[in-house]
């Protein structure tokens, strides 16, 4: 029997009513509202001053009051209690189904390198008392809803993206500014930090579990781009956020639409390319229509993972420190789109025929003085809505570089 580690409450003898013996059965008549089938181990100080140590069973309906617990077996009831000490767990809540949602299709990289192993790392370090139902892709709705899908209770924790919700976290797209950053762990760490230090305010009503930019994203195209000149005129899906900006800004139009209609699209000519992460151009076989990689990084997205408020607080007390452990950086967890894995990405990605070019630096310095300004343009918007836009970039900034990350939209005289 599992009991707590300091006592659920601690009473005295008036508050205790000895009914009958053997079996030792007692009432307690006052007490918090505890509510279920509760299990309980019961430490007591008689009067003589001889500690009595036994579990019992505790049962009741309402709250504490009233309460009968029953000993186990029989044993003679040395005095009249003096103190007592009520360990109490809640037998309902001693285990959690956690049901988890992502917008990501089940055969890709984020769910069966990091989600599934996060969650079997889970239910392995609470010894099976946390299980779950993983429901990915559109199991219970599309992209944009689900950082509802999670807040609103259809599942108790669930990964979404922010930026697919305009204007609802305005402060937090700093995370999908353009960055280097090559690996989702390193993404966390920044995001985390973020979180704690300005970004907290916008995500009242949830348990935020973890918060991250992206995988930098690259232009993947039909055709070579090498220069800004060869943008001009280009139709490219944008995943929304600082990247249309930055589609605009090197003269390509950006066009939106879901990451899956991309190859159809591209295939057809509607579109000439796209702007995502490696993982997702893995994912949807991007790789099939896009034979080209400008490696000019683009950022990426804001993601994260949120917990139901509720279903957190029902989270049992001893296993909140587990699920912050191992879901507090899932990719660190898992060891799923890291830094290293980046690598290996890269290389598979070229395997696959794409020529991949990067820029030159005079080059690169072109497109990234275009994206300062795109970020000039958003802070000076957001703070005449009152908002420390320009604080949170230079926050931001900080952070990538403690990391080794370099934000290539930061405006240099912000430093």
């Amino acid at each position: 029997m599992r009991s707590l580690s300091t006592p659920s409450w601690t009473g005295t003898a008036p508050g205790f009513d000895w009914v009958s013996d053997p079996p030792l059965i007692f009432t307690v008549d006052n007490g918090p509202g505890f509510q279920g089938t509760w299990e309980g181990r019961f430490v007591g100080t008689f009067v003589e001053g001889k500690p009595f140590d036994f579990e019992a069973f505790c049962f009741g309906t309402g709250d504490f009051e009233g309460l009968i617990a029953v000993m186990i077996g029989t044993r003679e009831v040395p005095g009249d209690l003096a103190t007592i000490d009520v360990y109490i767990t809640d037998m309902a809540e001693s285990k959690m189904h956690i049901k988890f949602s992502t917008w990501h299709p089940p055969v890709g990289r984020e769910v069966k390198t990091v989600f599934i192993p996060m969650l079997e790392k889970l239910k392995a370090k609470s010894n099976g008392r946390i299980t779950y139902t993983m429901y990915a892709g559109g199991a219970l709705g599309t992209g944009p809803e689900h950082y509802d899908i999670a807040r609103k209770g259809l599942s108790d924790m669930g990964y979404f993206t922010a930026i697919w919700t305009p204007g609802r976290f305005p402060l937090s797209d700093v995370l999908s500014l353009a960055a280097t950053v090559d690996g989702k762990d390193v993404a966390v760490d920044i995001g985390n930090a973020m979180y704690d230090r300005i970004l907290k305010q916008e995500f009242p009503g949830v348990k935020m579990i973890e918060l991250n930019g992206c995988i930098q994203a690259y232009l993947w195209t039909t055709k070579p781009v090498k220069t800004l000149e060869d943008c001009k005129g280009l139709r490219i899906r944008s995943p929304g956020g600082h990247q249309t900006n930055y589609i605009n800004a090197i003269g390509a139009e950006p066009v939106f639409m879901p990451t899956g209609d991309a190859y159809l699209a591209m295939e057809t000519g509607t579109i000439d390319g796209l702007v995502t992460c490696p993982p997702l151009f893995l994912e949807f076989k991007l790789y099939e229509v896009a034979k080209y990689g400008a490696l000019c990084t683009f950022g990426c997205v804001t993601e994260g993972i949120i917990m139901n408020k509720k279903s957190w607080n029902k989270t049992p007390d001893d296993l909140k420190p587990l699920v912050m452990e191992v879901c507090s950086n899932p990719f660190r967890t898992s060891g799923g789109l890291t830094r290293d894995v980046y690598k290996v990405m890269m290389k598979e990605i070229a395997g696959k025929g794409v020529n991949l070019y990067t820029l030159p630096e005079k080059e690169a310095v072109r497109w990234y003085a275009r994206f300062q300004d795109e970020t000039r343009k958003w802070v000076e918007g957001l703070e005449a809505k009152g908002l420390p836009a320009k604080e949170t970039v230079i926050i931001y900034n900080e952070e990538c570089e403690k990391r080794g990350v370099k934000c290539v939209a930061f405006p240099p005289e912000w430093k």
